[in-house]
């Protein structure tokens, strides 16, 4: 699930990509098997579209970077953590809705 508009991150930039960000982050912890995960890609390639000078949306596959999945206490994906320097400030369990998602960024705006 490549894109132009959402960066991929793993357990050894992880720190560097999202903690040390100077934008809000929003990482959204999934999986290639996830159906709800495949649901919730076109949402997040929109609101990065849209979020570009605002915030980055960032995409961790939990699969391949369990260090990091289980320092967050990832338990059900999709997952999408909200990051402002370098702090979590929110978080969303599930499918959810491109409005919800704005909101929570617009929050930490």
């Amino acid at each position: 699930m490549a894109s132009d508009t959402i960066l991929q991150v793993t357990d050894g930039d992880f720190e560097e990509k999202v903690l040390r960000s100077a934008l809000p982050v929003v990482v959204d912890f999934w999986a290639e098997w996830c159906g709800p995960c495949r649901m919730v890609a076109p949402t997040l390639e929109e609101v990065a579209k849209e979020c570009q000078d605002k915030a980055v949306i960032a995409k961790l596959n939990v699969d391949d970077n369990r260090a990091t999945a289980t320092q967050y206490k990832i338990h059900a994906i999709p997952t999408m953590i909200f990051f402002k320097a370098g702090k979590e400030t929110a978080r969303l369990v599930g499918v959810e809705t491109k409005k919800t998602i704005m909101e929570k960024i617009d929050g930490m705006l």
